[in-house]
């Protein structure tokens, strides 16, 4: 039912999203040099990896110093860049990660490869559901960028603070899952994208 779920919302998505894509992949190009999408490798379920797709909202070479992005004012975020991961929409690109069976709507944010090797026995459970678009943890850490851009040590933060804390929120959300959580989850994901 889940699958079902994922794939009939994600083409309904698709179909809306497509013109707003369209002129979304138009101002990336006349923003900055490189291409519209970005690709990273994440770890998926059973801890297969595979290709995030995402809008590019980074100047090119960008992740050569460093994956975790620090503060509002990164100065690798295009101006365009900045719009799309406060609103979100660089994530869209995602639905087609869904449609391949990669992600799920909802289900643990995949993480990179660096990040995973750091995971006990216990946190490595959640790799034994299909990681998501949004999840319990992206709702509790929807201004992680500017969390980090407080710290001394963003990196180490994120180690020792953030990542913990969602990786208890993706296990929370493993032992507690149904289509009803789901739905809610996206409710209040669409809710905190437009600001009600």
């Amino acid at each position: 039912m889940k699958r079902l779920l994922d794939i009939l919302l994600s083409l309904c998505a698709c179909i809306v999203l497509l013109l707003p894509g369209l002129v979304i992949s138009l101002l990336i190009k006349l923003s900055s040099k490189g291409k519209v999408f970005f690709m990273q490798t994440r770890v998926g379920k059973s801890g297969k990896e595979f290709s995030i797709l995402k809008f590019r909202s980074m100047r090119p070479l960008a992740e050569s110093s460093g994956q975790l992005t620090v503060g509002e004012d990164d100065p690798r975020i295009t101006g365009i860049g900045n719009f799309l991961r406060k609103t979100k929409l660089d994530e869209t690109p995602q639905l087609i990660n869904i449609l391949k069976g990669e992600m799920s709507i909802v289900g643990p944010r995949p993480e990179v490869p660096k990040y995973v090797a750091l995971y006990n026995e216990e946190q490595r459970k959640v790799l034994e559901v299909r990681p998501g678009l949004t999840d319990l943890a992206s709702l509790e850490y929807f201004d992680e960028n500017r969390l980090l851009g407080e710290s001394d040590n963003p990196e180490q933060t994120y180690i020792d603070t953030i990542m913990p804390h969602k990786l208890s929120l993706n296990l929370k959300y493993i032992e507690e899952k149904s289509i009803m959580l789901d739905m809610q989850i996206i409710l209040r994901t669409m809710k905190r994208i437009v600001g009600i």
